[in-house]
């Protein structure tokens, strides 16, 4: 059965396609072409192929899965319809001999290899042999050669400038916050001025408190005050 419906004709811009379990025909995928040229993922698990040679050009892909098929050679044409390859998965695949790859040397810009359930990962020294027939390679079978995992962020980094995006709202932000710091010093700034005026006023009115007090105390020189006085202390 052909899943050729699961391929949109009309959308060749499309950047993913899967057509897991679908039969092949003859070694291709029925509807998938040249005209995908801005395809940057193809995922074609379990479809039958025993072969890569009647896969379409397709210069922006990156990632390629094809594990689980019967494919066992016939690699040669990789390099020159997809060119920027980076990830090739050929686990569960009929591949036997180290011989069987070399043709991947021409990946320039290959940088993982899947090979598990394949019968070559049974010889001798196979990862030291892999590496040393495609020394573009980072990692085989998910592990580069100091037995360091791939990690995630080699699947989720995002298009170049982003970071630098990020960057820039950082700095805006941080911007941001010093005017904020600015604003608030300066607003202390004024609240310790008021205070400093207020201050000024307590002073004032002590003083006046005071002169009315002196005031007070020269009733005595005044002759009522001075006969109310009299008063008072011969009672």
């Amino acid at each position: 059965m052909v899943c050729e419906s699961r391929i949109h004709r009309e959308e060749p811009e499309v950047a993913e396609l899967v057509v897991d379990n679908c039969r092949s025909g003859d070694g291709e995928v029925e509807g998938l072409t040249d005209e995908y040229t801005e395809l940057e993922i193809l995922s074609m698990v379990n479809v039958g192929l025993s072969s890569l040679s009647k896969l379409p050009s397709l210069p922006k892909l990156r990632k390629l899965e094809v594990s689980d098929n019967t494919i066992s050679g016939g690699l040669d044409s990789l390099a020159e319809k997809c060119p920027n390859l980076s990830y090739l998965n050929l686990s569960g695949n009929k591949i036997k001999e180290l011989s069987s790859i070399q043709a991947l040397q021409n990946l320039k810009n290959l940088k993982s290899l899947d090979l598990y359930s394949c019968e070559v990962t049974a010889l001798d020294d196979y990862r030291e042999s892999v590496f040393e027939l495609l020394p573009q390679l980072t990692y085989l079978d998910g592990y580069d050669q100091q037995d360091n995992e791939v990690p995630d962020s080699e699947d989720e980094a995002g298009p170049p400038g982003d970071d630098d995006d990020e960057d820039e709202e950082e700095d805006d932000e941080e911007g941001s916050e010093g005017e904020d710091d600015e604003v608030g010093l300066s607003y202390l700034m004024k609240e310790g001025i008021q205070d400093e005026e207020d201050d000024g006023d307590y002073v004032e009115e002590e003083e006046e408190d005071e002169e009315e007090e002196e005031d007070g105390g020269l009733c005595f020189t005044d002759s009522s005050c001075q006969q109310e006085t009299e008063k008072h202390l011969s009672q």
